[in-house]
């Protein structure tokens, strides 16, 4: 059960109609180019996941000093090319053949995160903490205490050069950004995950969404123009946001995985507000009941919410849950369902629809969480989610009836020995593949042989946490 909080002007409860389930009675048989030796993801068990082509790029988490990691991260998409976020830089991959990505340059930039958002010849990057001496990024020294985003301009793939700074309070954990080409400018929403004083010492408090200007004709002058106050929910402060999805057209809403309860704003029109100034329109929290049905409590300790994601026609608000921050085994046969579930709610108002929780029992020697996710373009009415979910690995769910999804494949590799932090970062639909960042081996692709994608639509780019219908049009020839 969910419970909402301080709605304004709340929309008239969608009469939402049965949509019928159809499952899947074959799959389909698709050609599979021969694996490359690097397609290490070849051998993970699966089921109607096939593995095509690798990006190599070897890393480790635990064990490693800060200023030295080069884990993988998050993933945006522009034409032929990844854009792959790293602990150190991001990485450009050309992916017009899935079966053999190609490295086209690696952009250095060693403050952890590496979070990204592209539009066009600019990449916006995340630096999550207070940089200490002797950091660097694209060879320039970083100011000791910087945090904040970075933007670069990719015009030429292969030499990338650093276009300016921006400095927030209390870092970026991750970013959103929003295309206002009205007004010639992208909006880019930096989410600052936790607020506590040690990782924001210039503002120990905040709890808030900062929201970024960055000028088409001139990026270099991009700036901090304001902020984005967060709603508590029954238990108090959350502590910012971790991550936002945002949904474009006719449906502008903004939905801020924020602690334990979700913040979900207005962001233009039906419901008013703007990119600058976000509506309010209620919150979402989860209880937690025990093994026999009992209501245990609200939850916020232990975990948040991680991720926020619509389906495309702005119906449905999905929310994955992290236990643990993530570097914990919380996907056990033991764990609670709320710790290995993606939740859907009615974009409206809040209302709790439905849950999936992860079928496939993970070890005590396996981080997992419901991490990254996107919902694939479909000309039908079906919705189905593809999610990363760290050393779960990556699954496709059909939840086109969100009281009652259906898991369509998976492919969930073997725990990583000597035991660490790894897994599927994100896991991504674009154009026809599936492309997970692995936080230890680099970019896999993946083929997914089910009638359940049948009918998706191309789109020209994605930023998986921007959802611009208007894409789909142009996906269909409008």
């Amino acid at each position: 059960m969910s419970t909402t909080t301080e709605q304004t002007d709340r929309a008239p409860t969608r009469q939402r109609r049965r949509r019928p389930l159809v499952l899947a009675v074959a799959a389909i048989m698709l050609a599979v180019t021969a694996l490359p030796a690097s397609a290490d993801h070849a051998t993970n068990p699966s089921e109607k996941l096939h593995a095509l082509g690798h990006s190599e790029h070897p890393a480790q988490f635990l064990g490693v000093p800060a200023a030295e990691r080069r884990v993988n991260s998050d993933i945006a998409f522009w034409g032929k090319y990844a854009i792959h976020g790293n602990y150190d830089g991001f990485r450009i991959v050309d992916i017009s053949a899935p079966g053999n990505p190609k490295l086209v340059s690696h952009p250095r930039c060693n403050g952890d995160q590496g979070d990204i958002f592209v539009w066009e010849n600019l990449v916006v990057r995340s630096w999550n903490s207070p940089a200490p001496a002797g950091r660097f990024c694209m060879g320039e020294p970083v100011p000791v205490g910087f945090e904040g985003v970075h933007v670069f301009d990719i015009s030429d793939v292969r030499n990338p050069t650093l276009v300016t700074d921006v400095f927030l309070p209390c870092g970026s954990h991750t970013v959103t950004g929003v295309p206002d080409l009205e007004n010639n400018r992208l909006i880019v929403y930096s989410n600052v995950s936790s607020a506590t004083p040690g990782n924001c010492p210039f503002a120990p408090t905040f709890d808030a969404i900062d929201i970024i200007e960055i000028p088409l004709d001139d990026p270099a002058s991009a700036s901090r123009i304001g902020e984005v106050p967060l709603t508590d929910g029954t238990l108090g402060s959350n502590q910012g946001c971790h991550d936002a999805g945002v949904i474009l057209g006719d449906v502008n809403l903004l939905a801020c995985a924020s602690g334990h309860a979700a913040n979900v704003f207005s962001i233009g029109a039906p419901r008013g507000g703007t990119l600058e100034e976000p509506r309010f329109l209620y919150t979402v929290e989860e209880e937690e009941r025990d093994a026999q049905g009992n209501l245990v409590g609200k939850v916020g300790i232990g975990g948040r919410w991680h991720s926020a994601a619509f389906t495309w026609d702005g119906e449905v608000l999905i929310l994955g849950w992290e236990p643990g921050g993530g570097a914990e085994a919380r996907c056990r046969a033991d764990s609670p369902d709320i710790d290995k579930s993606m939740f859907f709610y009615d974009a409206d108002t809040g209302e709790k629809l439905g849950q999936w929780v992860l079928p496939r029992p993970q070890t005590a020697e396996e981080n997992c969480t419901v991490h990254n996710y996107d919902i694939v373009p479909l000309r039908s009415d079906r919705y189905v989610a593809v999610s990363g979910n760290y050393q779960a690995g990556t699954w496709v769910t059909d939840f086109t009836d969100p009281s009652d999804p259906v898991t369509v494949a998976f492919s969930d590799p073997p725990p990583v020995e000597p035991p660490n932090l790894a897994g599927a970062w994100s896991s991504y639909w674009y154009n026809g593949f599936i492309y997970e960042s692995e936080i230890q081996s680099g970019l896999s692709v993946y083929r997914l042989g089910d009638e359940a994608t049948a009918g998706q639509i191309r789109l020209p780019h994605l930023n998986p946490q921007t959802q611009d219908p208007a894409l789909l049009a142009r996906g269909r020839g409008g």
